[in-house]
């Protein structure tokens, strides 16, 4: 299936038919959101993969719409930075430095190009930027997963203070964004036979 296929396929599922996704495959998935864009590549995010049948059960009370994580195979949790720390920085040079052999001296521009861009900003204004790179990670898995044949529902509907506590999340420095879910739909979920509704191009696309 060519990717126009597997995106007119996708929908957000309902209801999931307990089956379990190949870990072959849910690596590809997870590789995909690794491999997201970053802005100035410092991935102010983590995934935590929920794929424990007893986790999962414990998570429902969390969801406003708990059908979809009853019933998934693996639920990714998207959990985004409050703060950029220095010794983040210092981590993520220390990383490059060792990935492409790089003297860490020879990185100190880009460091400092960093260093200055952060500190210009507010914790808010951080936030809100790691925000916006969780949603890049998010898009990328719901179409590697369409790509693989895997069903998913992307979800924001659920208590903040619940599932922060189930997972264990420090709320003073990580936030939960966004979760997914993903699986194989169910037969008795009807929205998959709906018709996808779209603007048309007239209204979305303007060619200047």
């Amino acid at each position: 299936m060519n990717y126009l296929e597997a995106l007119s396929r996708r929908y957000s599922v309902k209801k999931f038919n307990n089956q379990i996704i190949p870990q072959e495959t849910l690596h590809n998935i997870l590789e995909s959101g690794k491999l997201s864009a970053s802005s100035l590549g410092l991935q102010p995010y983590k995934m935590i993969i929920v794929e424990s049948e007893d986790m999962k059960q414990k998570l429902v009370p969390a969801f406003y719409n708990p059908s979809q994580i009853s019933t998934c195979s693996h639920l990714v949790v998207i959990v985004s930075k409050k703060n950029i720390e220095e010794n983040y920085i210092q981590g993520y040079f220390k990383h490059i430095s060792e990935v492409r052999e790089t003297p860490l001296e020879k990185l100190d521009p880009f460091k400092n190009s960093i260093n200055q861009h952060i500190n210009q900003k507010t914790q808010d204004e951080i936030f809100n930027w790691a925000e916006k790179q969780s949603y890049i990670v998010l898009a990328n898995l719901m179409y590697a997963a369409a790509i693989e044949n895997i069903d998913s529902c992307p979800m924001e509907g659920f208590r903040q203070d619940l599932i922060e506590e189930i997972l264990n999340i420090n709320p003073e420095t990580e936030k939960v964004t966004v979760t997914l879910a993903l699986g194989y739909r169910s037969e008795e979920d009807y929205f998959q036979h709906m018709k996808k509704v779209r603007k048309p191009n007239e209204k979305l696309f303007k060619f200047i």
